[in-house]
């Protein structure tokens, strides 16, 4: 790759298989760790074994064959995080398809834009999101297969017991053989084997497609686990951090408890109760974690991966005061774009974390800091837009062309301000679009937000610029008081005039709001956010 005294890369390289198949290589994986526990649902309990996985993959793949699914076409699934869903994934990927994961939280017309743009010819799917969705799933042609998880059938649709378990109804007389089963092939530079959605912050989400050697280089990052530690991830899994953090567990054999939804003290008792190591999550779940009396035993935790937003000082220092015995917290940055993290701290690998830093570039992988008006590559300690060059990178959007992201020396375009420091640690200021222009300054809503976090009366906070005439934009507060806390706007005002310089002072106000819009991944959507502020 180019190299140059201002970009940012690792010293290290990383190979993938020759084979450049991702089923092929879960199948291979899930055999290696046989009887061990894969996946286990705290809140029921229930687990299965790799074991159990690869059966269920085989006959899935196969049985998708037999109902007519061909290479290149997609497979869908709508559901709350299940035991079952990995089977699902593999064994579509094993037969050639294309696999999406759909948010169940979406309502009716965000489902249908997205699968608009996949369009799924076999959707599996939960009872609930079935009996929610049904009209739209049957509205839309494209859809010649509903398969649903449980037991409780529906004229007109399959069960996922059909297609990966010997009964009476099975598609297959017997289990499929380890020995005679074959993936279809594929070309895995080029094939899309994922096709997920960007976070749609600014916008409806597009379609990002991912190749099977994005996906495989990711889980060659071994610098991201101790594959002997329990893992608890709480991360929605039609989410690109959930969904890949999860595969990199699997894919490395660790033992992974997943919760469907997150509550505060199922949470903290499935800790306690495994004995879990190693926390996978996001900002808004680890304050809500940090601001949380607990009776719990939590010694266990010593290592947390966070993502989706940097955390500050102050934040992390609060963590370590939750967790006695924590090592450190491990932080990335990336996006859908970049199938999952680009830059990794080095917890795992030399024990380093800088507070407020997203970590080092992982390897394969050039990032630079570009000059936002000169587009000039910036040296340390400069504020510019996050560019990235990666194998990493998506293969493209659906119906959008990934060219216009990026610039004349190939750098995909992020979109992102950030700097690096004299060691190579990247630092994330703020989303371009997102900076309040306050008279001749720019202010970072994330920095405020940080803030006021810290404020034992507030639980969360969202940070927006409300127009002025003269001055351009007023950084302006929503505010969700903690149950019990009535914190004033004078408060709160003078509470980040305390600790921030004047351009990022509240001059909007502050108002206080029931909840702040988010993503699934828990990124504010500062476009709502910004037309509240206009109409308040």
């Amino acid at each position: 790759m180019l190299r140059n005294s201002k970009y940012l890369f690792s010293p290290d390289e990383h190979f993938v298989p020759s084979k450049l198949h991702l089923g092929d290589f879960f199948i291979k994986t899930f055999k290696k760790y046989g009887d061990k526990v894969a996946l286990i649902n705290g809140a029921t309990d229930t687990a299965v074994t790799y074991n159990d996985l690869l059966q269920a993959s085989m006959n899935i793949s196969v049985s998708l064959s037999q109902l007519g699914l061909k290479k290149g076409e997609t497979v869908g699934i709508c559901s709350e995080s299940r035991l079952e869903t990995w089977s699902v994934i593999v064994g579509a990927v094993c037969a050639g398809g294309v696999m999406t994961p759909l948010n169940i939280r979406y309502v009716k017309d965000e489902l249908r834009h997205v699968m608009n743009i996949s369009k799924p010819k076999f959707l599996f799917c939960s009872k609930q999101a079935y009996d929610n969705h049904e009209a739209i799933f049957k509205s839309l042609v494209y859809v010649e297969n509903i398969i649903l998880f449980g037991d409780e059938r529906v004229k007109g649709t399959l069960l996922y017991k059909d297609l990966a378990m010997i009964s009476p109804n099975s598609m297959l007389k017997e289990n499929v053989n380890f020995e005679e089963f074959e993936v279809v092939d594929v070309q895995g530079q080029i094939d899309t084997v994922f096709l997920m959605y960007s976070s749609g912050t600014t916008g409806l989400p597009k379609g990002v497609m991912q190749t099977h050697l994005n996906a495989l280089i990711v889980f060659n990052l071994s610098c991201l686990l101790d594959p002997t530690q329990i893992v608890l991830n709480v991360t929605s899994w039609y989410h690109a951090m959930g969904f890949m953090s999860t595969f990199i567990y699997l894919s490395h054999g660790c033992k992974h408890i997943f919760l469907p939804k997150f509550e505060t003290d199922l949470y903290l008792k499935t800790i306690e109760k495994y004995k879990v190591n190693l926390l996978v999550l996001v900002p808004p779940v680890l304050m809500t974690l940090i601001k949380t009396s607990s009776q719990y035993d939590l010694s266990s935790v010593v290592a947390i991966v966070s993502a989706a937003a940097a955390l500050r000082k102050e934040t992390i220092a609060a963590v370590n005061e939750k967790f006695k015995n924590l090592k450190g917290i491990c932080q990335g940055y990336g996006m859908t774009e970049t199938t999952f993290v680009v830059t990794m701290d080095t917890l795992f690998t030399d024990g380093t974390c800088k507070p407020g830093s997203v970590g080092k570039v992982v390897p394969n992988t050039l990032i630079k800091i570009a000059d936002v008006e000169t587009r000039e590559p910036l040296g340390p300690y400069q504020n510019g837009e996050v560019c990235i060059k990666s194998p990493l990178i998506l293969k493209d959007y659906i119906g959008h062309d990934k060219n216009c992201c990026l610039d004349k020396d190939g750098f995909f375009r992020t979109g992102d301000v950030g700097y690096y420091d004299e060691d190579k640690h990247l630092f994330i200021v703020d989303r371009i679009k997102e900076l309040i222009k306050y008279k001749a300054y720019q202010v970072p809503p994330a920095e405020i937000e940080a803030v006021l976090l810290q404020h034992e009366g507030v639980r969360d906070v969202g940070v927006v610029g409300l127009p002025h005439p003269e001055a351009g934009e007023l950084p302006v507060a929503f505010v969700v008081p903690q149950a019990g806390a009535n914190p004033t706007e004078a408060e709160l005002q003078h509470f980040v005039a305390e600790r921030l310089s004047n351009p990022k002072h509240l001059r909007g106000g502050v108002h206080f709001v029931k909840e702040i819009p988010k993503t699934a991944s828990g990124k504010i959507l500062r476009k709502e956010l910004r037309e509240l502020a206009i109409n308040f």
